[in-house]
């Protein structure tokens, strides 16, 4: 197990560090704790010092009752654990994926296809010529526009377990390069000087390719993508501030809304069309939608149309805004909206919000008399700062922290100083 301490020094700057790589000789959440303690005691730390903790998202990590955030917080209650972002995002997928059936088919699906088009070097080969005529094509008759750095060569890409970005790739790729990918299959399946059994799989990928509940998913799965790919980049910019990330949270879940609200009739006509360009039979949607996996009740009247809009379209992107909520839990939401409003060169930044913070989740940093100090502070310190041009000009809290110590300010406003 690493132990990383991040910490602001001195001067203001936040930093990180390497403090041990501690053996463990299992994985439960009390073992872990006992560690992270004794090595903290071991380097001269006190646990009661701790303002945050953060790991990956297992159960045995995040648990509310036994994990090891809840006994790091019987040790130290201020010690407000916040889950990376950007991690939280990427898993949010993987649990959808897995949730709802069909789209945990899906990405099974696309990644049989993209590994039997990508099994040969002789594939890869046809793969490559196939996109290159396809494009000269399209450009002749108009369908795309030329210029530098456009309609490059590239090549089917497998999706990732975990990474969220790694999942946004492969589909705009397969999306790109779908009617090569029907070519180079067709060609292998068809091939009679190959064996049967290397025919098996392309002629399987073909038949997975050529059905309009995958063409369905491939899409849906784009739109969802199109929107969170922008927030998981930039949750991963180190330079995101906390107004911002909140901004993000608020704005990918918005736009998911919307897309569950407005997005189907678009949704739905793309998919059509782009099943009659590839002469993919678009099935009866009124017809009776029959599941394999339930038995055959005849008092079902689920229809075709009604099992892609409510089944899977309205449930993948509620799964997805609920993992984000669950992921994103009411306290950390609100530790991020309380330190949100100590930015002085927004209008976000609220006096009564910094006060609260202060008073609910760190009571024990500032006594009765340094709170009445704090709020004395406040007004005063967010004239000060915006008139001054190089703390306004400052991209991040942290960068205007820095500033504030480097400038001498921090004499004047300890218990702001403190707070930052």
């Amino acid at each position: 197990m690493v132990v990383v301490l991040r910490f602001v020094n001195i001067e203001g700057s936040i930093r990180e560090r390497f403090l041990d790589l501690v053996h463990v000789s299992d994985t439960c959440a009390l073992t872990l704790k006992n560690k992270i303690i004794a090595a903290l005691v071991d380097n001269g730390l006190n646990v009661q010092d701790l303002r945050g903790q953060g790991y990956d998202g297992a159960s045995n990590m995040r648990g509310e009752w036994n994990g090891l955030k809840a006994l790091i917080l019987q040790e130290c209650p201020y010690a407000y654990y916040i889950h990376c972002l950007a991690h939280q995002l990427q898993l949010a997928l993987v649990v959808n994926s897995r949730e709802v059936n069909e789209v945990h088919n899906f990405f099974q699906h696309a990644n049989f296809v993209v590994n039997t088009v990508s099994a040969s070097p002789k594939r890869n080969d046809e793969l490559l010529e196939n996109q290159a005529a396809e494009i000269a094509r399209e450009i002749e008759l108009g369908e795309l526009d030329t210029g530098r750095g456009a309609n490059q060569i590239g090549s089917l890409q497998r999706v990732g377990d975990r990474r969220w970005s790694s999942h946004y790739k492969p589909i705009k790729s397969l999306l790109k390069m779908f009617a090569i990918a029907v070519s180079v299959l067709r060609s292998v399946a068809t091939d009679r000087s190959a064996t049967r059994n290397s025919r098996g799989d392309p002629a399987g990928a073909l038949k997975i390719l050529n059905t309009f509940d995958f063409v369905f998913i491939l899409h849906l799965m784009e739109r969802i993508m199109k929107i969170t790919d922008i927030f998981c980049v930039k949750l991963q910019n180190k330079s995101l501030d906390i107004a911002n990330a909140l901004d993000c949270v608020s704005n990918t879940k918005s736009l998911l809304a919307e897309l569950r609200e407005d997005g189907w009739e678009s949704l739905f006509e793309d998919v059509k069309s782009f099943c009659v360009k590839h002469e993919i039979d678009i099935p009866d949607m009124d017809q009776r939608y029959v599941d394999v996996t339930k038995s055959r009740n005849k008092h079902d009247n689920t229809t075709v149309i009604h099992h892609y809009k409510v089944d899977v379209f309205n449930v993948a992107i509620d799964q997805q805004v609920i993992e984000l909520n669950d992921r994103l839990s009411s306290q950390v939401t609100e530790l991020l909206d309380l330190c949100s409003s100590l930015d002085p060169r927004h209008d976000a930044f609220d006096k009564s919000k910094i006060c609260t913070l202060v008073e609910k989740l760190y009571p024990a940093d500032f006594s009765s008399q340094e709170r009445d100090r704090l709020e004395c502070e406040l007004p005063h310190f967010q004239l000060d700062t915006f008139n001054n041009p190089e703390i306004k000009n400052c991209k991040s809290i942290a960068d205007m922290t820095k500033e504030i110590i480097k400038s001498g300010k921090s004499s004047d406003y300890p218990m702001v100083e403190r707070l930052l």
